[in-house]
């Protein structure tokens, strides 16, 4: 044993000598070598482990003597080289933590370097690659492994051959155990570290999938909105084009008459449901009404008479919940709209306005919105109801251009019908869109105590209230102790009184019509000293026969014209003639006093003489806004 153990000294010294300087410089520069590349995957410890490996195997060679111990030295010298300097670089990295290896650390060139060869990437696809690596890696080492296992076992049995070398064989088993156990280890930290990268990179694909997921939904949405907008712009067209085909088809069998045994199309349901009707088998007629609406033909008349047919026998509330269950699966607005009439009172006028506020271009819906406000609806219409009656008729005739409203009727004589009643309404109701035409006005008529005004409405109220002025309260005028036989309930005074140092102001008018909404305020302008001309003109334009009297009470010879002194603010100048027309006299008037109107002041006098010839008088006067009266000539007696 000490002649080997002598040998094997003097072999390994020879060996260093021959190779050491060349092997560690090799392990060296794989050392380096494999910390540069560690970016791309833990290189320095796969050259630990391979090379760790191969000592083992090498040196259990050489005890079982498969090999020379010569030749197989030097081998040996490099390989534990080699496991050893990258087993050490290895260690450092684990503990500095170091993910571009320790050269790159501490010399900035080297990591310039990594980055310009691309070394340090963290694209998916290298990840990928060096995972694949590690794998085959990780099954070479289980290989090895193995094989290592294997060897063991034989190492076991011939220990019992070699009885001289069983200590010796004994310690390299157990250095051969403890290898394979670190080797383990190591190849279970590789795998962990694969698995972790494995996992990194595929969150990064599946990040890449879901934007790439996201844009080709976003694609394929605006995709699906524009043939969405095609479809319907196209559904459109052919729904114009079926119901023109149905009109057609409804209008022959009209002509023909009698009800069709087998009906397939929605023409010939409705054909049918107008005989059955007609005939009064309403069973029936309620059966082909249904399957006509099976087609959701968006065509109004049919719904109509469908409902009307259902309001007589099973009531408003009947009509209401048969249209409904259409109105939940159909798409045709006219089963909507005709649904919605069969509501109560407010209820139906504010679902018809949602409905037009929806809906704003379907025609037939302005018609039925014109019989909410009509006579025949309300019995007595207020000035309100007249204006949204003609405003709504007015918007549906509108759509009668260019055949606008041939598209909603099967029936094209119901469309005339409607069209003549619009017509008619609308010429019945006149000019009541006309602003100026319906609104409020204020007679002022001055007395010597002040000012009465009476106003006068466009139409029956229940209550009026006033306003001087541009703000402030509004006050009431009151009721009269009568009844309105329009309104049966107590008249509204129609005046109220101002001082007659009232200025020029704005009077504000406003009332509570028959069913008690409120109209108003109209702003009236009030000039004192025009309506008191005004008022006087009136006066004298009406009563001009009592301008001059003859002889008047008894007072033979004298010409009396107390009328139009009494009236005189709004005259500006009187000119008479006597016994003709010339007119070259002139009658002087006091100044107008507009504190005391009516009064004759008390040193002028209202007559002058005359002589017995004179026979008649010719009389004009110039009012005070420029107008002329005619002339007027009277007799004497």
């Amino acid at each position: 044993m000490s002649e080997i153990a002598a040998g094997t000294t003097s072999l390994l010294r020879a060996s260093l000598s021959r190779t050491g300087k060349w092997a560690a410089s090799f392990a060296f520069v794989s050392g380096a070598v494999g910390d540069v590349l560690n970016p791309l995957g833990p290189f320095a410890a796969y050259i630990a482990l391979v090379a760790a490996v191969a000592s083992i195997i090498i040196a259990v060679a050489m005890v079982l003597r498969l090999v020379l111990a010569a030749k197989a030295m030097p081998a040996l010298i490099f390989a534990t080289s080699a496991a050893a300097i990258a087993g050490g670089v290895y260690g450092i990295q684990q503990e500095s933590n170091s993910q571009n290896g320790i050269i790159a650390n501490l010399v900035p060139a080297v990591a310039q370097l990594q980055q310009s060869l691309g070394i340090v990437s963290e694209k998916v696809a290298k990840i990928e690659q060096t995972v694949t690596e590690t794998q085959k890696t990780v099954e070479e080492v289980k290989k090895s492994t193995d094989t290592v296992a294997k060897t063991a076992e034989e190492i076991a049995a011939t220990q019992k051959q070699q009885t001289a070398q069983g200590a010796q064989t004994q310690k390299t088993v157990e250095a051969v155990k403890q290898t394979t156990d670190t080797v383990a280890q190591k190849t279970e930290e590789i795998a962990s570290a694969q698995q972790q990268q494995a996992t990194q990179g595929a969150e990064t694909r599946k990040t890449v999938e879901a934007v790439k997921q996201t844009t080709d939904t976003l694609a394929a949405g605006q995709q699906q909105q524009q043939a969405q907008a095609q479809k319907l712009q196209a559904t459109t067209e052919q729904i114009a084009a079926s119901i023109d085909t149905i009109a057609k088809g409804f209008a022959q069998l009209s002509a023909q008459g009698g009800a069709i045994a087998d009906p397939k199309r929605p023409d010939e349901f409705y054909h049918n449901a107008r005989v059955y009707e007609l005939a009064g088998d309403m069973l029936n007629a309620r059966r082909s009404y249904l399957a006509f609406a099976g087609f959701d033909v968006d065509a109004i008349d049919p719904y109509t008479r469908f409902a009307t047919l259902l309001r007589v026998q099973d009531g408003k509330a009947g009509a209401r919940e048969v249209f409904g269950q259409l109105a939940e699966k159909a798409k045709a607005p006219s089963i909507k709209l005709v649904h919605l009439l069969q509501f109560d009172d407010a209820q139906r006028l504010d679902k018809l306005n949602a409905f037009l506020a929806a809906n704003p271009d379907y025609a037939p819906a302005y018609f039925l919105l014109a019989q909410e406000f009509s006579e025949d609806r309300l019995g007595s219409q207020t000035l309100a109801d007249k204006r949204s009656e003609a405003q709504a008729l007015t918007k549906f005739v509108s759509y009668e251009k260019d055949g606008g409203l041939l598209k909603y009727f099967v029936d094209q004589t119901q469309l005339a019908d409607w069209l003549d009643r619009s017509r008619s309404r609308l010429t019945a109701l006149g000019d009541v869109l006309d602003p100026s035409r319906f609104a409020p006005t204020l007679t002022p008529m001055r007395s010597n105590a002040g000012w009465s005004m009476t106003i006068s409405l466009p139409e029956a109220a229940t209550a009026i209230s006033w306003r001087l002025g541009d703000s402030g309260p509004f006050t009431d005028t009151g009721v009269m102790a009568m009844n309105d036989q329009r309104t049966g309930k107590p008249m509204p005074n129609p005046s109220f009184e101002l001082p007659d140092s009232t200025a020029a102001t704005t009077i504000a008018i406003k009332y509570l019509d028959i069913r008690g909404r409120e109209t108003g305020p109209f702003a009236i302008r009030f000039d004192p000293d025009g309506a008191l001309q005004q008022e006087n003109k009136q006066i004298l334009d009406q009563f001009w026969t009592s301008w001059i009297a003859f002889d008047s009470g008894g007072n033979h010879g004298l010409v009396y014209f107390t009328q139009m002194l009494s009236y005189r603010c709004a005259i500006k100048a009187v000119h008479y003639s006597l016994n003709g027309t010339a007119l070259d006299q002139e009658i002087k008037m006091p100044p107008c006093d507009a504190k005391d109107p009516y009064a004759i002041p008390s040193d002028y006098q209202p007559y002058f003489k005359v002589k017995e010839d004179v026979k008649s008088m010719a009389v004009q006067v110039t009012y005070t806004d420029g107008t002329k009266s005619p002339v007027r000539e009277y007799k004497r007696q």
